[in-house]
């Protein structure tokens, strides 16, 4: 059993251990309010230009001119997958899961056929050291990247795609749900797949939609501007997520620490009780020694 120099010993470390949790729950929490207010500010802008997008489909504009359009044909033989992970870990399962995803899609493909593209240091880290190429990386503030910075790691993958270094990019994220519940997910980036037309392609007065300039010059400046969107989006929905999840994981830390400090107090006045019944016990032995 551990004496009671040892049970105090614990009980300091378990209490500072609970105070640094819980300042960074808190920290977490700040910063995922101002994350998740970014998300939903985001979130129509994404939906009207995919709207867009997807009524240029329906216009039979000449997708198969643009570079970032064309189709794939056949079973793509060098992929390139724009990972979005955090810089830092304490995050729970957050980091890993979006690993796992991409760990997933480059499965099957030789460490040549695969360029990364990483905004995070943990997937930049761990795919390098497995001997994958990052042909771009960004580290992302505490606070969130900015536009101008989704748009460079953009056309990072842009440039690999196309210059013919892969032929198909992957974009790995992390969907925001709430604090709780995050979905680690992955779409096709490039080469761009038009949004299905059907119901967003019509427009709400039943009419022709026409554009000006022509659908096809639209077409040329929207469709990089798209995917810097689908980036940018992805960016802030992952800055989201890790703030969730830091924040539930050190919740969850706090209280752990919370439960330890309880049994460690109730195990040292076990100790201090067993030290005074000994003492006293020798005490009584000894009184009775000197009657005798």
């Amino acid at each position: 059993m551990a004496s009671m120099r040892q049970i105090r010993s614990r009980i300091r470390v378990a209490k500072n251990i609970q105070q640094i949790t819980k300042a960074m729950k808190m920290v977490a929490a700040a910063r995922l309010r101002r994350a998740q207010e970014s998300v939903e500010a985001s979130r129509p802008y994404s939906r009207k230009l995919r709207e867009v997008m997807a009524r240029l489909a329906a216009s039979g504009a000449g997708a198969a001119s643009h570079p970032l359009l064309k189709p794939l044909s056949g079973t793509p033989r060098r992929i390139g997958v724009l990972l979005v992970t955090g810089d830092r870990g304490l995050c729970g399962s957050f980091n890993s899961n979006a690993i796992r995803r991409g760990v997933e899609l480059v499965r099957g493909y030789a460490v040549g056929e695969v360029r990364f593209v990483t905004v995070g240091r943990r997937g930049a880290t761990f795919f390098r050291r497995r001997g994958y190429t990052i042909s771009s990386e960004l580290s992302v503030a505490n606070t969130g990247a900015t536009f101008a910075e989704a748009q460079g790691v953009a056309r990072s993958a842009i440039q690999i795609f196309e210059s013919g270094e892969v032929d198909v990019v992957y974009l790995v994220y992390t969907q925001f749900v709430s604090a709780m519940t995050q979905h680690p997910m992955y779409t096709q980036l490039l080469p761009v797949a038009p949004p299905d037309g059907g119901a967003a392609a019509a427009p709400a007065g039943g009419g022709e939609i026409i554009f000006e300039p022509d659908a096809e010059e639209i077409l040329v400046d929207l469709v990089p501007r798209y995917v810097e969107t689908l980036v940018f989006q992805a960016i802030l929905e992952s800055t989201a997520s890790e703030h969730g999840a830091r924040m539930t994981s050190m919740s969850a830390a706090t209280d752990n620490a919370g439960k330890m400090i309880s049994s460690l107090t109730l195990s040292l006045n076990r100790a201090r009780q067993a030290a005074i019944t000994k003492e006293i016990a020798e005490i009584v032995g000894g009184a009775d020694a000197l009657k005798g």
